[in-house]
């Protein structure tokens, strides 16, 4: 049997939901419960989402007082009018895009159709009975817990079986040896995917500040993945060794201890232009296998160019991710 564990938005959703009705009951709010209704619903599993569907659901809920006002007093108490008032309140919420704030806004409308009657200590109860709820929800995800510990290990993890790979590749071009089983090509395609899950999760917790360059990183290295995976192919059809494949061979040891989030790929694209003029001066090929090979070593370098280019990208995104996250902590401050 399957061991059921507590997760901590639980925790915050039954504290959270406590507190809402202990709290509108304190205050002598008629419907205490339905502050506990509001916080259960507002409660997301971010602060971003949390922010953004309370704010749906308080509008739609000052929205649901405008109408009761409207079609109570204007038409009547009744079922009829209920029906009614549905058929335009939704229609508007959905244009309004606040349409998460139907269930919530609806029971705000029961309350106001079973008081029978409008007035302002009515509506002001119902406001703080939304406060409550919306309220003790935003109090409850102040604090979310972050992904950064988990992501930089799979960041790492990944790292390590990206230089395995070129490792792997740099033996086959010095001696031919392909004994390898492939197995880094799985693992980091797990890791990739993984990190690009988690990292958008721990996105989305932040309200404000801008802390996606996590994703950006992972969205990076899957495009480099792609490279590699079109590259291995080509290199396995390699049948013979040329003295060229010795020299891509030393480039790609170097590549493959320079694995890491920092910017290097400058000097490896200048390094992969010196190889390439060095390829132009070697004398030509003597028979077709030594030209196909030789075709073979100018994609595979022309591939890596751009499998380089791709992290000279990402290094432009993450300036300009840092410039916008310094903006919005000035902000704050």
């Amino acid at each position: 049997m399957k061991m059921y564990r507590i997760g901590y938005r639980t925790i915050k959703t039954a504290v959270g939901t406590a507190v809402a009705i202990a709290l509108a009951q304190g205050l002598g709010l008629p419907n205490a419960t339905s502050a506990g209704i509001l916080a259960i619903l507002c409660i997301k599993p971010s602060q971003k989402k949390t922010v953004v569907s309370s704010l749906h659901r308080f509008v739609a809920c000052l929205l649901g007082i405008l109408f009761s006002f409207v079609f109570f007093e204007g038409l009547g108490y009744s079922p009829v009018v209920i029906g009614l008032l549905l058929l335009f309140f939704i229609p508007i919420t959905v244009m309004l895009r606040v349409e998460e704030g139907i269930i919530t806004s609806s029971v705000i409308i029961l309350h106001m159709y079973l008081g029978g009657n409008f007035t302002w200590l009515n509506i002001w109860q119902e406001v703080q009975l939304i406060s409550v709820g919306i309220g003790m929800a935003l109090l409850m995800n102040v604090y979310s817990p972050k992904n950064e510990t988990s992501l930089k290990e799979i960041q790492q993890k990944l790292e390590a079986q990206y230089s395995q790979i070129f490792i792997e590749i740099a033996a086959f071009f010095r001696d031919g040896r392909m004994d390898w089983n492939g197995e880094e090509i799985t693992l980091a395609a797990e890791c990739i995917r993984k990190g690009k899950e988690l990292s958008l999760r721990n996105a989305e917790t932040y309200t404000f500040k801008n802390r996606d360059h996590y994703y950006h990183y992972f969205t990076m290295r899957d495009k480099q993945f792609d490279i590699l995976e079109r590259i291995l192919p080509t290199v396995s059809r390699m049948t013979v060794t040329v003295r060229q494949g010795d020299m891509i061979a030393d480039f790609l040891t170097q590549l493959s201890v320079s694995v890491h989030p920092g910017n290097t790929a400058h000097v490896h694209l200048e390094r992969l232009e010196k190889l390439k003029e060095s390829l132009k001066r070697t004398p030509l090929p003597v028979n077709r296998e030594e030209f196909e090979v030789r075709a073979l070593l100018y994609y595979f370098i022309t591939e890596m160019e751009r499998y380089l280019d791709i992290k000279k990208e990402f290094k432009a995104l993450k300036d300009i991710s840092k410039s916008k996250s310094k903006r919005n902590d000035a902000r704050e401050l």
